[in-house]
C-alpha cells in the first residue's frame, strides 16, 4: 500500500510546480506584454506630441526608474516578510498606468502614466521570481527561463498588437490592454493562494540538511559587479533596439510605422526563444558557458548590424536576439547561488538594475540621436558585447562546490 501510494504522489505535486510556474509565466506575459506597449506606441506619441527623441528617451526613463528603483527594496522587504498576494496590488499599478495613458492629454500624464507602469513591474517581478524558484523542484535555471520566457513572450506581442489595433483606432484603444490586468490579478490571486499553502507545508515539515556554498565576500562583491556590467551591455544593446528599432528601420529602410513593427515583433520573438534555451542549457553546462556565448558571441553580429541591407537586417537582429537572451536567467541564477537565501534581494536587484539601464540607455541614446543621428547610435552600441570579456573573473562553481565538499 505504501509503495503504491508514493509515485502517485509524486506527479501531482511535479504538476502542481509546473502549473504554478506557467501561471506565473502566463502573468509575466500579461504584464510585459502592457510594458511593451508604451515603446511600441512611440511612433504615435511622437506625431501627436511634437516629442523629440530626447522626450522618448525620457518616457523611457520614467517607466524603467521606478520599475528599478523599487525592485531591490520590494525584494530585500519580501525576503524578511513575504507578501503572497502582493503580485496582484502589484498589477493593479499597471491597470490604473494603462487607463491614465489612454485617457493622457499632455506629455507630463503620459510619464505618470509610464511611471506607474514601471511600479506595477517593479512589485511583480521579485516575488514572482522568488515563486517560480520555490516551484522549481530544484531544476532552477528551466524555471527561470519558462518564467523569463512569458515576459518575453508578451514584449514581443506588446508591438505587434499596437500595430494592429492601437495604431489604426488611437490612443484611447490602450484601454482595451487593461483587461490583461485584471486577468492577470485573477491568476496572481489565486497563486497567492499556493504560496500560503506551501509556506505553510514547508514550516511542517523538518529543515533539509543542505549546506548553501558560501564563498568569500571578496569573491561574491567581484563577481555581482561583473554581473551587473554584464546586464549593463546586455540591456543597453536592448535598448537601443526596443526603444528606437522601429525608427533606425522606417530612417534607413523607409519603413511604414506598421511593418517596423513588425519586424521589431520579429527581434522580439528571437528574445523569448533565445531566453528559453539558455535556461535548461545552463542547468546542463553550468551558467558561467552559457554567459560567455549570449554577451561575447553577439558581438560580429552587432558589428555587422550597421552595415547591411533590410533582408540581412532582419537575420542579423535574429541572430543577436537569440544569442543575447539566453544570458539573463543563466545571470539571475548564479547570482542567486553567489548570495544564497536572498532570492528577492537578487532578483529584485538584477531585475531592477536591467531596467534602470534599460531606462538610462534609452534616454543616452536618445539624446546621441538627436545630437549625431539614429545610424550613430547603432554604431556605438555594436561595442558593448566587448564588456562579456569580464566573464573571465567570474567562478567556475562546480569547482568551488568540489572544492568546498572536499574540505568539509
Amino acid at each position: 500500500m505504501t509503495h503504491a501510494a508514493a509515485p502517485a504522489g509524486r506527479p501531482a505535486a511535479d504538476q502542481t510546480a509546473f502549473t504554478i510556474i506557467a501561471a506565473l509565466s502566463f502573468s509575466h506575459m500579461l504584464n510585459d506584454l502592457m510594458q511593451s506597449l508604451i515603446p511600441a506606441i512611440y511612433p504615435m506619441l511622437k506625431e501627436n506630441y511634437a516629442l523629440d527623441f530626447a522626450q522618448i528617451g525620457l518616457l523611457t526613463l520614467a517607466f524603467n526608474t521606478t520599475a528599478s528603483l523599487f525592485q531591490p527594496i520590494v525584494g530585500l522587504y519580501t525576503d524578511k516578510h513575504p507578501q503572497p498576494y502582493s503580485l496582484t496590488i502589484g498589477m493593479g499599478f499597471s491597470l490604473v498606468g494603462l487607463i491614465l495613458l489612454a485617457n493622457a492629454n499632455a506629455y507630463w500624464l503620459l510619464l505618470i502614466a509610464a511611471s506607474l507602469v514601471g511600479l506595477g513591474s517593479a512589485v511583480f517581478h521579485p516575488e514572482s521570481s522568488r515563486m517560480a524558484r520555490l516551484a522549481s523542484g530544484g531544476r532552477h535555471g528551466l524555471a527561470q527561463s519558462l518564467f523569463q520566457v512569458g515576459g518575453n513572450v508578451g514584449s514581443a506581442i506588446g508591438p505587434l498588437l499596437a500595430a494592429l489595433i492601437v495604431l489604426p483606432r488611437g490612443q484611447g484603444a490602450v484601454a482595451w490592454f487593461s483587461l490583461a490586468a485584471m486577468v492577470a490579478m485573477i491568476v496572481l490571486f489565486r497563486v497567492g493562494g499556493w504560496y500560503v499553502r506551501h509556506r505553510a507545508a514547508s514550516a511542517a515539515r523538518p529543515a533539509a540538511a543542505v549546506r548553501p556554498l558560501i564563498l568569500p565576500r571578496a569573491v561574491v562583491t567581484r563577481s555581482i559587479t561583473v554581473l551587473g556590467l554584464l546586464v549593463f551591455s546586455k540591456y543597453v544593446y536592448l535598448s537601443s533596439l526596443t526603444s528606437y528599432y522601429t525608427f533606425y528601420t522606417m530612417h534607413k529602410f523607409a519603413l511604414s510605422v506598421r511593418d517596423a513593427q513588425m519586424l521589431l515583433f520579429v527581434f522580439l520573438g528571437a528574445v523569448a526563444v533565445g531566453t528559453i534555451i539558455g535556461g535548461p542549457i545552463g542547468d546542463r553546462v553550468g551558467r558561467k558557458p552559457v554567459i560567455w556565448g549570449s554577451i561575447l558571441g553577439t558581438l560580429p553580429f552587432t558589428l555587422a548590424l550597421p552595415y547591411a541591407s533590410l533582408p540581412w537586417t532582419v537575420v542579423l537582429t535574429i541572430i543577436i536576439g537569440l544569442i543575447m537572451a539566453s544570458a539573463f536567467s543563466a545571470i539571475i541564477v548564479f547570482a542567486q547561488e553567489l548570495v544564497p537565501g536572498k532570492v528577492g534581494l537578487i532578483g529584485g536587484l538584477f531585475f531592477g538594475f536591467a531596467f534602470g539601464m534599460g531606462g538610462i540607455g534609452a534616454a543616452v541614446l536618445g539624446i546621441v540621436a538627436d545630437w549625431k543621428g539614429i545610424d550613430f547610435v547603432y554604431r556605438v552600441c555594436a561595442f558593448l558585447p566587448l564588456i562579456g570579456l569580464l566573464t573571465i573573473f567570474l567562478p567556475d562553481m562546480a569547482k568551488e562546490r568540489a572544492k568546498a565538499a572536499g574540505a568539509s
